[in-house]
């Protein structure tokens, strides 16, 4: 066992007891798994960043392509005087190709788990888009949440949720994020996503396989975090990072392989791991362009409009309540 274990000098905010309750919850599973949703610290986020601009990692490169190439078009369905709420906004790159096409914005809501990194960016937002709203909602928008009340009057609600995040999601998890946007945005708004499309397995590893390590640092961050902020005794040098892609599910799976048996105590509880046994930390589906457009129809959304790439690797697609169709 581990002897560094950090000592927490005060009492467990409550997000920190959120994410330990879910880091028990998964620890204590048949399968072990810590929730994705967990990397996005500030220095998690700055970690993802770096994964966006690697030569392996198509999905960011792909879509701001797509963005470009179809971000006027975009905005002229989209309509003028919107209401541009952002799920897990991140750096908000690509939002700034459609904030500057979007015409009289009412004010833009970027949403995001980690408070610090995400009040950087919306100063930084702010100072570059004077003559737009910009307010900052620090939420899990995987529950409902409040938009500010200190909006423009605006004609309709956009939910912009770029980046192929819906992947991370099992279709029962994704279904009920979506069916949360269709409310959120009302019968005459509409939906934004980035949708990432099933390709060549070789593209798919090594895209989360990179070179470089630097999808291994995000990954292993995830542990360190749990050591710093719930006082949990990772040792990160006996856990490695692959990928691997899931046949049967579509998907590629993120783990974290034990490299030997240890033990690991987090509040007071120890989790025995064997050689080889891992944490499954994300997993990131990836569609067809029909298997999306059922998944959202479960939802009560149609689908409008779909924009791709010359090489189909991803999409950007509008959606709608079915009953707007």
């Amino acid at each position: 066992m581990n002897q560094h274990a950090f000592v927490q000098p005060e009492p467990f905010t409550a997000d920190q007891q959120n994410m330990l309750s879910d880091a028990i919850s998964g620890l204590s599973a048949q399968r072990k798994t810590l929730p994705s949703k967990y990397f996005y610290d500030e220095e998690g986020s700055r970690i993802f960043d770096e994964i966006t601009e690697l030569s392996e990692y198509y999905p960011t490169r792909t879509e701001a392509e797509i963005m470009d190439l179809y971000g006027q078009e975009i905005a002229s369905i989209a309509g003028e005087r919107v209401l541009l709420v952002e799920y897990g906004s991140g750096s908000s790159a690509k939002t700034r190709i459609l904030l500057d096409r979007l015409q009289n914005v009412a004010g833009y809501v970027p949403v995001d788990i980690s408070g610090e990194y995400l009040y950087q960016v919306a100063e930084n937002l702010q100072a570059d888009y004077p003559n737009i709203s910009v307010l900052p909602v620090v939420a899990d928008f995987t529950d409902p949440f409040s938009l500010p009340r200190e909006t423009d009057p605006a004609q309709r609600v956009i939910v912009y949720f770029p980046g192929s995040t819906i992947g991370n999601f099992t279709s029962s998890e994704a279904r009920k994020i979506l069916s949360q946007m269709a409310d959120l945005c009302g019968s005459d708004g509409g939906v934004l996503i980035g949708v990432d499309l099933m390709k060549p397995v070789q593209l798919l590893l090594a895209a989360y396989n990179d070179s470089q390590g630097v999808t291994r640092r995000f990954n292993l961050n995830l542990l360190h975090r749990l050591n710093q902020e719930l006082g949990a005794d990772f040792d990160l040098r006996q856990f490695r990072h692959e990928a691997v892609f899931n046949p049967d599910e579509s998907r590629i799976e993120m783990h974290l392989f034990s490299l030997q048996p240890q033990v690991v105590c987090l509040d007071g509880m120890r989790f025995r791991f064997t050689e080889g046994e891992s944490i499954l930390t994300e997993y990131s589906h990836k569609y067809t362009i029909d298997s999306f457009q059922k998944l959202a129809a479960s939802a009560g959304l149609e689908t409008q409009r779909i924009w791709t790439d010359p090489n189909r690797l991803f999409s950007v697609q509008y959606l709608t309540h079915a009953a707007q169709a």
